[in-house]
């Protein structure tokens, strides 16, 4: 076994360059009808009410009931923190006509060695239905493998999941197989609580070449284009 600590990312060992840990730039990404854009405290109202929904109680680790304290720190620390450590970097969705919050975009656990990154994304429930989580994660797809280089994007939904995983199957993903009992739920107790149970995670994968074509079949299928980052 070999263990490398404070390494040089300018050296090779046994002929394998190393990279160091980077970030993503600072970005916003366009499409007709969407603006990917950092968070902003304008947006703790939105965010908050967004987060107290209870598809995303049930299906997502965030605390509830979801305060305007929580909102704060995620959008002013945590989220902010995601990129300038490394880790990946958070978008907030939000209509190009009206400025309203709709979504979130989230890559996490990025390894910068395999050019690899992990999705999740969360959708405002008066704006699902619309096709904006598909074209949001679609135009971070496109943007991550075009001028991020990356190889890989994963995608993990719970297996009941049904609205998550149609995202995934709308922008090209590949089911890859089951993580068995690998994840948290929550459901809706009869006195209105929330009670933890487990359930399995599918894990779907996206590379560049999947990407071939969906674009033309999102466009036939009435969803808008990607068309600008800056």
């Amino acid at each position: 076994m070999l263990c490398l600590y404070g390494y040089d990312p300018s050296h090779t060992v046994f002929g394998m360059e190393l990279r160091m840990t980077t970030t993503f730039p600072d970005v916003s990404i366009s499409t007709e009808r969407l603006v990917l854009r950092p968070f902003e405290e304008a947006d703790i109202p939105a965010h908050t009410e967004m987060m107290n929904d209870e598809m995303v109680t049930a299906w997502t680790s965030v605390p509830h009931p979801y305060t305007a304290a929580d909102s704060a720190e995620w959008i002013r620390s945590i989220a902010p923190a995601e990129r300038t450590e490394g880790r990946g970097i958070v978008l907030a969705v939000t209509e190009f006509l009206t400025q309203r919050l709709v979504g979130i975009v989230h890559l996490k656990n990025t390894d910068w060695r395999t050019l690899a990154t992990e999705v999740a994304y969360v959708t405002a429930p008066w704006a699902r239905g619309e096709g904006y989580a598909t074209e949001s994660v679609l135009a971070v797809a496109q943007w991550l493998f075009r001028v991020q280089k990356f190889e890989r994007l994963e995608l993990r939904t719970a297996a009941d999941n049904t609205a998550s995983q149609q995202v995934a199957q709308k922008i090209g993903c590949i089911s890859e197989g089951v993580l068995r009992n690998a994840w948290i739920a929550r459901t809706q107790t009869e006195d209105g609580g929330w009670a933890d149970i487990r359930t399995d995670l599918i894990v779907w994968s996206l590379l560049p070449e999947d990407l071939e074509g969906v674009s033309g079949r999102m466009a036939d299928a009435g969803y808008a284009s990607f068309t600008d980052w800056n």
